[in-house]
């Protein structure tokens, strides 16, 4: 509804300037068929001027020719003659289609036959007539004719026209044809751009319905790839961006229904205790626990809260590994060893656990920060399976083909060969390991920034009986 003194235009704001129409833009198929159009007929156009003009020059060049050697012929004749030129029947050079006239006395006076038509006398057939040079064709357009003159003698020429109208007719003709055939080729052009552009276009319409697709249902399906052009490989790269959102996609399904099963555990067992804790608190409650009890109580939800806290801390760290950072910055791998040692043994002071330290100095780019993240979870996995009093060997040497190898073992029962192939899956916890504190997401996070950084992380059994976790980076010596 539009009240008085309003008006109703930009963004419906009252007073605002009328916002100018969008200029309807062009179509792809569009542009090519007019493309092929332009071009073609632009070809044709050029062609066909250039051969006009070609029979153009030919046809007035073989009607000058033809009239000069006429009249070369009929200067040596009796036509030179004042009295057997007005003799002449006037029907003989109507027949003939040309006008002849004898231009005499330095062209002052013009004689040709009695009752036919008078040639037309211009300045060129006087300086003929006075010089007693031939004249170079022209036309007349008065007389719409093509005129020459040839010198007879002294202060006379012989004048010669002829009509162009049948040269005129012959290249109206040949204009008109030009005319037809490159109007059809305009239109043939214009409908073979559209075909073309049709069948080189559904490759990109299939494209464009399936980005279509996939934001309106969200699924992933391949598209079909016909052919090996330059369009085959943008639909071959179009799916394989495909195959990595579902991946992605199916990852991402993973980790939240691991995490939340992960996490249903903790927060079951810290509800209970919590629960026991407040019922036993109440007025009335049928048996008070022991301070012993509440006690354990106790220590089991700060052990329960641990957990959870570990657990939550590795879901983000996992989470920030997922994302596409690239951090570029100077690293001493020895100091990220070291930094992650001193974490390490504060850990582990409890159990006596001491570490056999031998490193070589590797720099590289990187994240210092991912990195001593991957190397901490590399030794408190060790410090957890290692027994009381046992030492773990933590070796990083240089391999010589730009990679450094960090090697961490321990003294511990080893991993059994059905689980080695799933130790850095996330949420993996073989049956000895569920017993012990942890989230089976430690050495998922090494293997990530393993390969986040170019490297790769492994698995093996070490010298002295238990578990060997390497991590290998590229990089060069310090």
């Amino acid at each position: 509804m539009t009240f008085p003194g309003t008006a109703e235009s930009g963004h419906g704001v009252p007073g605002a300037p009328p916002r100018a129409p969008r200029p309807r833009r062009i179509s792809l198929r569009t542009r090519i068929t007019l493309l092929a159009a332009i071009c073609v007929g632009g070809a044709v156009a050029l062609v066909s001027l250039a051969a006009f003009l070609t029979v153009r020059n030919s046809v007035y060049g073989q009607l000058d020719e033809s009239l000069s050697k006429r009249a070369n012929d009929a200067a040596h004749t009796t036509l030179v003659q004042a009295e057997q030129l007005r003799a002449v029947p006037a029907a003989l050079f109507g027949v003939s289609d040309v006008a002849v006239g004898l231009l005499q006395e330095g062209g002052r006076r013009l004689i040709y036959a009695t009752g036919a038509e008078a040639p037309p006398v211009g300045d060129a057939e006087i300086a003929a007539a006075r010089t007693g040079e031939p004249s170079q064709p022209r036309t007349d357009s008065r007389t719409d004719t093509r005129v020459v003159a040839v010198p007879v003698g002294q202060g006379s020429a012989l004048v010669m026209a002829q009509p162009l109208g049948d040269a005129r007719k012959t290249l109206e003709r040949l204009s008109v044809v030009f005319v037809v055939v490159g109007g059809s080729g305009i239109l043939l052009a214009a409908a073979a751009g559209t075909a073309v552009a049709t069948a080189g276009l559904r490759p990109v319409q299939r494209l464009t319905a399936a980005t279509e697709r996939v934001a309106r249902t969200g699924m992933l399906e391949p598209i079909p790839i016909a052919g090996d052009d330059e369009l085959a490989r943008l639909t071959h790269s179009f799916n394989s961006m495909l195959g990595a959102l579902a991946e992605s996609q199916e990852r991402q399904r993973r980790l939240v229904a691991d995490a939340g099963h992960e996490l249903r555990t903790p927060l079951t067992s810290l509800r209970t205790n919590v629960e026991l804790l407040i019922s036993s608190e109440r007025a009335g409650a049928p048996q008070r626990l022991s301070a012993q009890d509440r006690q354990e109580i106790y220590d089991d939800v700060r052990a329960q809260l641990t957990e959870l806290s570990t657990l939550v801390g590795d879901l983000v760290e996992l989470a920030r590994e997922d994302a596409p950072q690239v951090v570029h910055e100077p690293v001493e791998l020895v100091e990220v060893v070291e930094r992650a040692l001193d974490r390490a043994r504060r850990r582990a002071a409890t159990s006596g656990i001491t570490f056999d330290v031998r490193l070589q100095p590797w720099n590289l780019l990187g994240d210092s920060s991912a990195l001593e993240r991957a190397v901490l979870n590399l030794l408190d996995n060790a410090a957890k399976w290692s027994p009381p009093e046992g030492v773990v060997r933590v070796e990083l040497r240089q391999l010589g083909d730009g990679t450094a190898l960090l090697e961490v073992a321990d003294a511990g029962p080893g991993i059994n060969e059905a689980d080695l192939p799933h130790v850095f899956d996330r949420f993996y916890r073989s049956k000895e390991a569920r017993t012990l504190p942890g989230s089976g997401l430690g050495l998922a996070i090494v293997k990530q920034v393993a390969e986040r950084h170019g490297g790769a992380a492994a698995v093996g059994r070490a010298p002295e009986g238990g578990a060997l976790l390497s991590l290998r980076l590229p990089g060069r010596p310090a």
